[in-house]
């Protein structure tokens, strides 16, 4: 004997879906970067920019090496997307590569940006153009960094993602 199913009327239809619709948008909230990563990166940049500008070429040299292989090091947990807070982890199906992506190509834009901004700088003839860079890509990563993450988002809550 087939199991009998109970009727659902439109209306609980309608709100069951509306319920899974808010819980999707709870987890597409939750995938981000942790806010330190951001304040991280910005006091990195600035750090690197001073020892190019004020060490010698041992330290020109090692300081980019140094920052790299510790943001390498602190970026698996950071870039995922799963750990905006302690409060909830996605799970790594959900939150996908997009936001490793994303920032990877944020940071070769900003890259190229304090490399130019120096240019732009020396040319001008002003002092420690590198350190004057880094604090402007500093200022573009406080600023860009979350306001890029709210438009990832955004995307994924279009696309229906998550």
């Amino acid at each position: 004997m087939p199991p009998t199913h109970d009727e659902i009327s439109p209306s609980e239809a309608r709100e069951a879906l509306d319920a899974i619709e808010h819980s999707r948008r709870q987890v597409i909230a939750e995938i981000d970067v942790p806010g330190w990563y951001w304040w991280f990166l910005a006091a990195g940049w600035v750090a690197v920019g001073a020892a190019v500008e004020f060490g010698g070429p041992w330290v020109t040299g090692l300081a980019p090496l140094l920052f790299g292989a510790l943001h390498a090091g602190l970026a698996s947990h950071a870039l995922s997307g799963r750990h905006r807070s302690g409060d909830l982890s996605v799970r790594r199906e959900v939150a996908g590569h997009s936001v490793l992506l994303v920032v990877f190509g944020f940071l070769v834009v900003l890259c190229a940006a304090t490399l130019g901004l120096a240019l732009l700088i020396d040319a001008d003839g002003a002092r420690h153009p590198g350190l004057l860079a880094s604090f402007m890509v500093a200022l573009m990563v406080l600023v860009g960094g979350p306001r890029l993450m709210a438009a990832l988002r955004r995307r994924l809550a279009r696309a229906g993602t998550a």
